[in-house]
């Protein structure tokens, strides 16, 4: 088990999955140009990146078989390890030490922070954790956020209103304090997905992480916050989140839309720590690497959950096309007694930002939308296999919703085979298995 980035990045070089990039690159538009190349497939290591002391890497953990090298032995096993980890999440250990000690600055025009896109506000830190205080819970949270640098000390950062940092941050607010702050780029990608993942109020997601590296993370305290951060990042900063001034931002979604401009709290920093010859971490939101570390936790949660109340469940999968975040696809093993549309509702229950649920039989993958639209094409009847569900809580990032009001409808449909029909009239014609090879039938 790899222990930091460093480490997994040796791992996938064995497997090369890492397209090394000698080339001096701007990090205004070309990185994230060429990441767009690589989607779905290897990690992208940039030596030489203009105007940076730093090297960057993209495209982390952009493919499943990479999301599950750094958990997991297989593809299969991730859910499976997820679920683990969140149930038997230990604390880490603590060292004094810390390897990103080595250096120090205050100045965080260093780091090589990209410009993703056209007409966004500006570059933004877009695999920065974030790590703060639980007054009530007496604990520490961890989340990621996007930071846009304001100058050589501050950043404007995003926060979801009523997630664990906001409330936070409103708390301080309330009693007339600045919220203190640790934040880490360049980690371990098992501490990314454990800090991705919606914990309960109060869990600690590094006990989760430390769980998914099989007790293997190790934590060092910051010197003016008293934070505990992963010993092995490559970048931590300190600093607070200042409970009296906003700028206003917009940034590309999770979903490749461009959000609302809104005004954004203010986080002044006051140290910066990073490695010899630090490795920084960028993600490209709105493609693969993005919605993995945001769905797939979640993917695993609604395994758990749906398996355990429907036994009939095989697996759920948060769809591509629905940016593995708005579109499930629950496939089961359907009997008489099946109450599908109960399948439909407990998945939308279960993760508020669902938008659409499809439920397919056993026969038809759920990762291949072509097959489950077959499914749709000759199992589903409109008139009695579709659930509307109108004017309830949708995803913030849905803009074909009511942003304001976070209202949205939703929509099940029952894609299974009906019982009341002769089921061998909805199997597919299969042809026996027999040993050919094309070359065979060229010759004479």
């Amino acid at each position: 088990m790899t222990v930091d980035m460093r480490s997994f990045l040796q791992q996938i070089k064995k497997t090369n999955d890492i397209f090394t990039v000698k080339k001096r690159v701007s990090t205004k538009y070309e990185i994230a140009a060429v990441t767009e190349k690589l989607d779905g497939s290897k990690a992208a290591l940039f030596e030489n990146v203009k105007g940076s002391k730093f090297k960057l890497i993209s495209n982390l953990v952009g493919s499943r078989d990479r999301f599950a090298q750094a958990i997991c032995s297989k593809k299969s096993d991730i859910n499976q390890k997820i679920v683990r980890a969140i149930s038997s999440a230990k604390k880490p250990k603590i060292s004094k030490t810390a390897k990103f000690f080595e250096n120090s600055s205050k100045d965080i025009s260093i780091l090589p922070i990209v410009t993703h896109f056209q007409n966004e506000s500006g570059p933004f830190i877009t695999s920065s954790i974030l790590y703060t205080r639980n007054q009530e819970k007496k604990s520490q949270n961890s989340s990621f956020h996007r930071l846009m640098p304001i100058g050589k000390n501050q950043f404007s950062i995003r926060m979801v209103e009523g997630r664990d940092l906001h409330r936070s941050f409103m708390f301080a607010k309330k009693h007339g304090e600045d919220l203190p702050i640790a934040i880490t780029v360049g980690v371990h990608p098992a501490i990314s997905i454990a800090s991705a993942f919606q914990a309960k109020w109060g869990k600690n997601e590094l006990e989760i992480a430390n769980s998914l590296m099989n007790n293997k993370l190790t934590l060092t305290k910051c010197p003016s916050t008293g934070l505990l951060v992963p010993s092995t990042a490559e970048i931590v900063m300190e600093g607070k989140i200042l409970r009296n001034k906003t700028h206003k931002e917009w940034m590309v979604e999770m979903l490749r839309t461009y959000d609302m401009p809104r005004p954004a709290p203010v986080i002044q920093i006051e140290k910066l720590y990073f490695r010899n010859n630090p490795i920084y971490h960028d993600i490209l939101s709105g493609y693969t690497e993005a919605r993995l570390l945001m769905g797939m936790p979640i993917e695993a949660k609604l395994n758990s959950i749906m398996k355990k109340k429907f036994p009939q469940t095989k697996q759920v999968i948060l769809t591509s096309g629905g940016a593995n975040w708005l579109h499930a696809v629950v496939q089961i093993s359907k009997a008489q007694s099946t109450n599908v549309k109960k399948i439909i509702s407990e998945t939308f229950a279960n993760h508020r930002s669902l938008k659409m649920v499809t439920v397919v039989d056993d026969d038809i993958d759920p990762t291949d939308a072509v097959a489950v639209e077959f499914a749709m094409a000759t199992r589903f009847q409109a008139d009695k296999d579709l659930v509307i569900i109108k004017n309830v809580r949708g995803s913030s990032l849905d803009p074909s919703s009511d942003q304001k009001k976070l209202r949205t409808t939703k929509m099940g449909i029952d894609a299974t085979i009906p019982v009341s029909k002769r089921p061998e009239g909805f199997k597919l014609g299969k042809i026996p298995k027999a040993k050919t090879n094309l070359k065979d039938y060229l010759k004479k």
